[in-house]
């Protein structure tokens, strides 16, 4: 398998495993709207490709020399665009009608990314492409770390030191990594790259009675088990 160099970003649902239910319906509707958050996630993404979609997170790559800039603007660029994307669609879900949890708790969803530059091979897989390494894990374990701020973006120093645009207030971290051992990472609050989310007008009552009906139609095959939830991402 060849290598190539690669700049690896996960944008991760926050909240996610609260928002679940055991009520079938619930499960049901979190389910569809967390891949309506989703779908709009990977869309803002411009110029990174999807790889995966890991339960409530999406794993997105490019090349690390693509056009439009280092690896360094590339990520924060698609990282406010993704964060503009996901409360804007958030603020939608939000404003359905249906009372159950899953519904009724989706304004409580928060997105954080991490992203790493580095090595990484290609396998293909029954038609699916796969990016393996040992910095797909690391990408990966940076997920598990001791950030308290609920939006974020954790950045490798391999990512960290590739360029400059962040704030000042970019704040150092030190992480044990498993199988790889101490790394230093740099977060920023993502408010701080985004500044907040633009001010949208209150869907219609007709708008919102559609997206009732939608997620109620969508949830459908999750509520008769004729579709499973996707699994959480492993970090």
């Amino acid at each position: 398998m060849a290598s190539a160099r690669a700049l690896l970003l996960i944008a991760d649902i926050g909240g996610y495993t609260e928002y679940m239910s055991t009520h079938r319906m619930s499960l049901a509707h979190a389910e569809v709207n967390t891949a309506r958050l989703l779908d709009r996630v990977v869309d803002a993404a411009r110029g990174f490709d999807l790889v995966e979609i890991e339960g409530d997170a999406a794993f997105l790559s490019r090349r690390a020399d693509g056009p439009g800039g280092g690896p360094l603007d590339a990520t924060t660029r698609a990282v406010v665009a993704m964060h503009r994307a996901f409360h804007a669609e958030r603020r939608h879900v939000a404003a359905v009608l249906c009372p159950c949890r899953g519904c009724a708790q989706a304004e409580a969803l928060t997105l954080k990314f991490v992203a790493h530059v580095g090595e990484v091979a290609t396998q293909t897989i029954r038609q699916r492409r796969k990016l393996v390494g040992i910095d797909v894990i690391q990408v990966h374990r940076m997920l598990k770390n001791p950030v308290d701020v609920p939006e974020y973006v954790l950045l490798s120093e391999e990512l960290y030191r590739s360029g400059d645009g962040l704030p000042d207030d970019a704040h150092e971290i030190a992480q044990d990594l498993e199988g790889i051992g101490p790394v230093r990472s740099w977060f920023v609050d993502v408010g701080d790259l985004a500044g907040p989310p633009p001010e949208l007008p209150a869907p219609p009552l007709r708008a919102r009675l559609g997206r009732t009906a939608a997620v109620a139609g969508a949830g459908l095959p999750y509520m008769l088990g004729l579709r499973r939830r996707r699994p959480a991402v492993a970090a």
